[in-house]
C-alpha cells in the first residue's frame, strides 16, 4: 500500500478561529452537563484549574468558561494559551 504524498490531517476540521485562554480570579459557573461530559477526561485537580480559565468565544459573541469551550464540538485543540477553533456551530449547555 502506498501512501499519497503530502501532509496528513489529523483532523477533519480547518481552524478558523485562534482564541487567548486568560485567567480570572474566581471559576466561572459551568453547568453540571458539561462537568460529567468531562469527567473521564481530566481530573478534578485539572478541571478545578480550568474553571478559572476563560476565553472569548467569536461564535458566540460572549465569554466563556475553557470547560465549556473544551466540551464544544468547535474545539479543535489547546495549543500554548491558545484555542484553536473550528468555527462551527457552538454547543450550548445548560
Amino acid at each position: 500500500m502506498r501512501l499519497a504524498t503530502g501532509t496528513l490531517s489529523l483532523t477533519s476540521q480547518e481552524t478558523k478561529f485562534y482564541v487567548k485562554i486568560y485567567e480570572k480570579e474566581k471559576a466561572i459557573k459551568v453547568p453540571k452537563s458539561v462537568t460529567v461530559s468531562l469527567k473521564g477526561v481530566a481530573s478534578g485537580k485539572m478541571m478545578g484549574k480550568m474553571k478559572k480559565e476563560a476565553i472569548f468565544c467569536p461564535v458566540l459573541n460572549r465569554e466563556r468558561s475553557f470547560l465549556e469551550c473544551f466540551a464544544c464540538e468547535s474545539f479543535i485543540r489547546r495549543y500554548r494559551g491558545e484555542v484553536h477553533c473550528a468555527g462551527g456551530p457552538a454547543t450550548l449547555f445548560e
